[in-house]
């Protein structure tokens, strides 16, 4: 983990439930009961979770009143953004709107309990924050006492080449989520904070089966493997991809945007590269025929593909999975 202070941690289940306990040790913590997330983000599908969760209103349909005291803002999207700033640059004004319009019109700070963010948003499209935005929001937090919250469900445990993806902006976080890739496919979370934020008292928190041997020995095994190679692996064949890559948005006409790092790629499909247009039907068509090609990817966000593999691939699994790719875009373009 990041920074000098000693760290604590505590096993759940999954990276809902890892979400929910973090929304708990924050408010411990600071003794306020205010959140702040971010649109396009996903944090979980139970309630405390979902009620961080701003991507898709399908997951929020039918389950009534949230949890309360929560506000969302813009995420720093650089392909899209409102005033054309680069993928360095964008998200200044999302700042400002923090500081200017959130904590002045709805939360006093020292009512925020935590921020939470994706350093690259998973299920928005995989989208990653300028380095500067998170560090700004570490320094916004810093000042007002809240909890500054990461959350590396997705992009943690090695997959942008480092251990965690906040590690690139140089952060440090209070409280950092971890699952999915942190026990190789058996159920287990974890939530790793400073040593003087985790400070809950005997029975404040706790779980059935969080932490159970067989999932700690597969952690344990999982992290042996990523720190041995496949760390270095990820940052190295991300960077092989983004390689292979690099022209894709002169070569397609239908490709918008290629964004990410290490081994956490989007490709953003849009029907014209001018307007931006959105082209979820084209983004499905792609995932549909790389399936018929012999090849696994997912969508994200709208219209974006979604390439996140596993972290010991090789160049000729690469190279099979980019040419697959060509020519399933090649056809999806002939659909326009």
């Amino acid at each position: 983990m990041p920074g000098a202070e000693d760290k604590r941690v505590f096993f759940t289940n999954s990276g809902t439930e890892t979400v929910e306990g973090a929304i708990k040790l924050a408010r411990y913590a600071t003794k306020r009961d205010k959140m702040v997330a971010f649109y396009g983000c996903f944090h979980g599908r139970s309630m405390g979770a979902l009620s961080l969760t701003a991507s898709k209103s399908t997951q929020r349909k039918g389950f009534g009143a949230l949890l309360s005291g929560i506000e969302h803002i813009p995420y720093p999207y650089a392909y899209r953004c409102a005033h054309g700033h680069t993928a360095e640059t964008c998200g200044a004004e999302i700042l400002e709107q923090l500081e200017g319009q959130i904590f002045k019109r709805l939360f006093d700070p020292e009512d925020v309990a935590g921020i939470i963010i994706e350093p690259i948003q998973g299920e928005g499209g995989y989208v990653p924050a300028p380095k500067f935005f998170l560090q700004e929001l570490q320094r916004i937090c810093r000042q007002h006492g809240i909890m500054f919250i990461v959350d590396e469900v997705q992009s943690g445990m090695g997959r942008t080449g480092k251990w965690w993806a906040c590690e690139q902006a140089g952060v440090e976080p209070d409280i950092l989520c971890s699952a999915k890739g942190i026990a190789s496919g058996m159920p287990l979370g974890a939530i790793i904070a400073r040593e003087s934020v985790m400070r809950w008292k005997p029975g404040a928190h706790g779980t059935t089966f969080g932490g159970n041997p067989v999932c700690i020995a597969a952690a344990l095994a999982t992290m042996d493997l990523i720190e041995s190679e496949y760390k270095e692996n990820a940052s190295r064949m991300g960077e092989y991809i983004f390689g292979r890559l690099a022209d894709w948005t002169k070569k397609f006409k239908i490709v918008g945007d290629v964004r990410g790092r290490g081994l956490m790629v989007g490709i953003e499909i849009v029907r014209d590269q001018r307007t931006k247009e959105k082209a979820a039907d084209l983004r499905n068509l792609i995932v549909d025929l790389a399936f018929h090609k012999g090849l696994l990817v997912l969508g994200a966000g709208e219209n974006t593909v979604r390439l996140s593999p596993p972290l010991l691939i090789d160049q000729e699994q690469a190279d099979f999975a980019v040419r697959t790719l060509e020519d399933c875009f090649r056809e999806a373009e002939k659909k326009i």
